[in-house]
């Protein structure tokens, strides 16, 4: 990240060390270089976007912090663990939970059973009940096949099903793709109440005035690095250069 970005985003936060600290990441996939340095923070109980357009390694840098990324470099700290050099299935284990784009639902099994397969690693996770008072749609439906569901409610059994497990960081990679707009206001309902609960977020995002409802602070990336951190705040006054980086 440029200095001149390192140094806003040091402003932003103020004192205090970051939940997740990742520092001039770069990562590979084969011998594709699809990360070019990526440096950035999260403190605890924020929501912070990656925006960016297609390809600009938003979902690279969530694969590279869960380790699912055949080669990696720099660092990646988790409070204050590193997870450059773990394996893979150590880091959920920390309390990182993380929903990737296809949502990963298993057709073979019901709601209720979706939600209560993935092993508890942390206490204070979720129960079945807060997680259906979160997400009303799920309500009457645990005996229903997963894949049944509608596309909005499937992104929600995704994420309702890392709440259970304890996981402190949640990491949600495009979870408004393709819903309803009445169905993404509810995404955005239940993404604040998480907040409100202790949460920390980091969700990869197209849809910026999506983003602009929940978040704290936004990175924006191209071609593998992060260029540009913008505080939810100063938004408005940032809506040219965001247009210009996002090609909307």
């Amino acid at each position: 990240m440029p200095d001149a970005v390192m140094t806003k985003t040091n402003a932003a936060q103020g004192a205090g060390s970051a939940m997740l600290e990742v520092r001039d990441l770069h990562g590979f996939y084969g011998e594709s270089h699809v990360l070019h340095g990526v440096s950035l923070d999260v403190r605890q109980g924020e929501v912070v976007t990656l925006l960016g357009r297609n390809g600009a390694g938003k979902t690279s840098t969530m694969r590279a912090i869960m380790g699912i990324m055949g080669k990696r470099t720099g660092s990646i700290r988790f409070q204050g663990q590193q997870l450059i050099g773990m394996a893979q299935h150590k880091i959920p284990r920390l309390g990182i939970g993380y929903v990737p784009e296809e949502r990963g639902i298993f057709s073979s099994l019901s709601v209720d059973e979706n939600l209560t397969l993935p092993p508890v690693v942390k206490p204070g996770g979720m129960t079945v009940p807060q997680i259906y008072e979160l997400f009303p749609n799920l309500q009457g439906r645990g005996s229903t096949q997963g894949t049944r569901l509608s596309g909005g409610e499937q992104q929600m059994l995704a994420i309702g099903r890392i709440l259970r497990t304890g996981a402190n960081l949640i990491l949600l990679d495009e979870p408004t793709e393709g819903l309803a707009p009445v169905i993404i206001e509810q995404i955005g309902v239940a993404v604040r109440a998480l907040k409100a609960r202790g949460f920390t977020i980091v969700l990869v995002e197209q849809n910026f005035r999506f983003a602009a409802t929940i978040a704290d602070r936004h990175y924006v990336m191209e071609e593998g690095h992060v260029v540009d951190m913008i505080p939810n705040d100063q938004l408005a006054q940032n809506m040219d250069k965001l247009h210009t980086y996002l090609g909307v």
